[in-house]
């Protein structure tokens, strides 16, 4: 009785499959798609995403749920040690993955300070350059170290197992005119919760992004200015929240009014750490919580 079970589930695979390929084409190319349950089974590790308060600048510090770090820019020099002492006040004293979205001082000033006093694993820099004294003392810091520039650019992945992935998905062109569009874009995704970062990325790199932008925390382009951040972009990412780093005051206007009131067309919880500080995301993989008010980064004067 067992053999001629096993055999009748024999022909009914084999029906199966020959019935796929009569219907699809001998030359198709599928495969056989199992639904996951939507509800992640989280172990009670947790990702926090600290959108650190740096003035007119942007600084992500990241722990983790495999005990790792990592950090998504540094402010202008100013903030440097400031930022060293946010992450050693967490317990860390090592950044896994650095990453310098573009060379900007408002965005690379302080990671000299940061790879001269914490132990640095894999750093991540796009294909762009610039003349200024901070690029050029952020490169011989970097060799000083003796560190290995890891090229950002879309398709390529930071890290990856069975419960997270951290992915870039810009640049997508060797060449621009801006260098916020040299911008390393990053993703990533913890069970059923996904972030998106978008250092300085404009609506040019933004249309250029064809991975899977949805998100469900936001960190806007460019600080929250006009020429980041389309209707469309945003009706791809989709988030319930949107963050913006910006200086209190700022002589750009940052964040501009076109993006908060279409921030509040598309009803998105909107979150700035000039008037709300340093805001902190939290999730198992299920859960997400953001709260504000959480302690500003030193400056040094």
């Amino acid at each position: 009785m067992k053999l001629r079970l096993k055999f009748k589930s024999i022909i009914c695979v084999v029906f199966v499959l020959i019935t796929a390929l009569l219907f699809y084409g001998c030359d198709a190319d599928f495969d056989f798609i199992f639904e996951e349950n939507q509800h992640f089974e989280s172990n009670g590790d947790v990702l926090t995403v600290h959108y650190l308060d740096v003035g007119q600048g942007d600084s992500i510090f990241i722990e983790l749920p495999t005990n790792e770090t990592m950090l998504i820019d540094a402010s202008v020099n100013e903030y440097g040690n400031g930022i060293v002492k946010y992450i050693e006040e967490q317990g860390y004293n090592k950044i896994d993955y650095l990453v310098a979205t573009h060379p900007h001082a408002d965005h690379i000033g302080g990671m000299r300070k940061v790879i001269q006093n914490l132990e640095i694993g894999k750093i991540y820099m796009p294909k762009a350059s610039t003349n200024t004294s901070t690029y050029k003392k952020l490169l011989t810091e970097i060799k000083n170290k003796g560190l290995k520039i890891n090229t950002a650019k879309a398709g390529e992945t930071i890290y990856e197992d069975e419960n997270i992935g951290i992915y870039l998905l810009a640049p997508n062109s060797e060449k621009y005119d801006d260098l916020n569009n040299y911008s390393a874009v990053i993703r990533i995704v913890y069970g059923n919760r996904a972030f998106l970062f978008m250092g300085d990325a404009e609506k040019l790199a933004e249309k250029e992004i064809t991975a899977d932008v949805k998100a469900d925390v936001l960190k806007l382009g460019h600080h929250g200015s006009s020429t980041s951040t389309s209707k469309e972009f945003l009706e791809k990412v989709d988030p319930v929240a949107a963050i913006a780093s910006c200086g209190e005051d700022n002589d750009y206007g940052h964040p501009h009014k076109e993006t908060v009131q279409l921030l509040e067309n598309e009803g998105i919880d909107f979150y700035r750490t000039d008037t709300m500080g340093t805001i902190i995301a939290k999730s198992d993989g299920n859960s997400l919580d953001i709260t504000k008010d959480n302690p500003s980064v030193e400056k040094e004067n």
